[in-house]
């Protein structure tokens, strides 16, 4: 019995040394690509997101240094926005200039930045009235966003860019319409948030709904 209550202590001895070791092992590979990836978005991002990543940059830059936006996205979303730009926008396509692996050095750096873990309420199923969303994107959306999401320099993205339609999901647009973000023009909309526009759900979904019919 001793014999095999002592096999079982070295067991348990050696799991927690390899439970360590690889921790370690992440951490290290971890801080290294953060700090490769500061220094890729120093030279190369902070003109535009600013030195602290919340679009504070010398040239027109969004903000994405904001835990609705970190706790929106994952990472191959961020890897995408940055691979693939925004045609037509002051963010270029970063994949002829940088390797996958400098990407995901970035993308590491910006990770670096969430803080808290948030689990936003959004409905399973987003298909609204898109002749209703119109009226509603115009009436509270189109004085940052532009007419038809063309977007406007130092206030809104532009919506209906080909790769923000193409890598952003509908649940993406919903959560961010209606919970804001944080240190930008954008206020939360959901009714019984803290915002100056009190939305129903149903009212956000048909933005959405009109929003994703720019992509035709």
């Amino acid at each position: 019995m001793k014999k095999i209550l002592y096999g079982l202590y070295i067991v348990i001895i050696i799991g927690i040394i390899i439970c360590i070791v690889n921790s370690n092992i992440f951490s290290s590979k971890n801080g290294k690509a953060i700090a490769a990836g500061e220094k890729i978005y120093n030279k190369q991002c902070l003109i535009c997101h600013g030195e602290n990543g919340k679009g504070e940059g010398k040239n027109a830059g969004t903000a994405i240094n904001n835990q609705q936006y970190l706790n929106t996205v994952n990472d191959t979303d961020i890897f995408n926005s940055v691979k693939f730009g925004r045609e037509g926008t002051g963010m270029p396509s970063y994949g002829p200039r940088l390797s996958d692996e400098e990407l995901n050095n970035v993308v590491a750096y910006i990770r670096n930045w969430q803080s808290e873990e948030i689990n936003f309420e959004a409905p399973k199923t987003i298909a609204g009235n898109i002749v209703n969303g119109e009226k509603l994107y115009n009436l509270y959306c189109i004085n940052c966003h532009g007419e038809a999401g063309s977007g406007k320099l130092k206030m809104g993205t532009a919506l209906a860019n080909r790769q923000y339609l193409k890598y952003t999901t509908d649940k993406q647009i919903w959560i961010s319409t209606a919970y804001g973000r944080d240190g930008t023009r954008m206020a939360p909309t959901l009714k019984g948030l803290d915002g100056v526009r009190q939305l129903q759900e149903k009212e956000i979904t048909d933005i959405v709904t009109y929003i994703r019919s720019l992509e035709r």
